[in-house]
């Protein structure tokens, strides 16, 4: 090859390689965007259900003690009853 040329097809393949990588980048930075995206609202969503698990037993533990409330009334008002009918 002579000098000329060679220097030619070196300014050629410099271009095609800054084609190339500008190419990688263009695809290669939105997809790194995108799964940094998905992994911070994953952890944000284990953060949301986290935060709803113990939201969720605590209103379990209030239900049950008020539901224990109630059976224990109702029981109360059921033995005053057959205690007045006399069905005991």
């Amino acid at each position: 090859m002579e000098m000329g040329s060679r220097m030619q097809y070196t300014a050629i393949m410099n271009a095609a390689n800054v084609d190339h990588i500008a190419q990688l980048m263009s695809i290669g930075i939105p997809t790194l965007a995108v799964l940094v995206g998905v992994l911070i609202n994953n952890s944000r969503l284990t953060d949301l259900r986290s935060h709803m698990d113990a939201r969720f037993a605590a209103q379990e533990q209030v239900f049950t003690e008020r539901l224990r409330r109630v059976e224990e009334v109702i029981d109360a008002r059921l033995t005053r009853i057959e205690q007045e009918l006399k069905l005991r």
